[in-house]
């Protein structure tokens, strides 16, 4: 993004979508990565998917990420740290006008609120009705839930 889109506001563009991969790639709740970035894009390019996974990610899901087009980040520390330090780094530099979380924790609602007021559109996808969090889905201007 240039200088003069800068001091006018302007954004570069893109959904940023960013998966709490322990949170949400869990057994009882049966998401495919494909949905998630269908949910995503129905708002715009989709410029960044990621999915952060733990230090105990086993390489065949790190392989299923990959091959589903996602930049897979994995952290021996908190994931949801990462996450939420990148997502609100994306909404900051001004590189996505909107930003899509999918967890079913509680911990993104301020990055949520941080991207609604710098301007962004915000997103968040529930794994299921037992991963939702209430608190996300009132936050974010549009949230789903996988198994509606």
């Amino acid at each position: 993004m240039g200088l003069l889109d800068r001091v006018r506001g302007r954004r570069s563009g893109g959904v940023g979508l960013f998966v709490d991969g322990p949170n949400v790639l869990r057994s009882e709740f049966d998401v495919d990565l494909d949905d998630l970035r269908a949910i995503a894009a129905e708002d715009g390019r989709v410029s960044t998917a990621r999915l952060y996974l733990d230090e105990h990610a086993t390489p065949g899901l790190i392989q299923a990420g990959e091959a589903h087009g996602f930049a897979v980040v994995t952290t021996s520390g908190d994931v949801d740290v990462k996450l939420a330090v990148d997502a609100t780094r994306a909404v900051a530099e001004g590189r996505i006008d909107t930003l899509v979380v999918a967890s079913r924790d509680t911990d993104f609602k301020p990055v949520l609120e941080v991207a609604a007021e710098r301007g962004c559109r915000t997103i968040a996808i529930a794994p299921g009705e037992y991963g939702r969090s209430d608190a996300l889905a009132s936050t974010a201007h549009e949230s789903y839930t996988l198994d509606e």
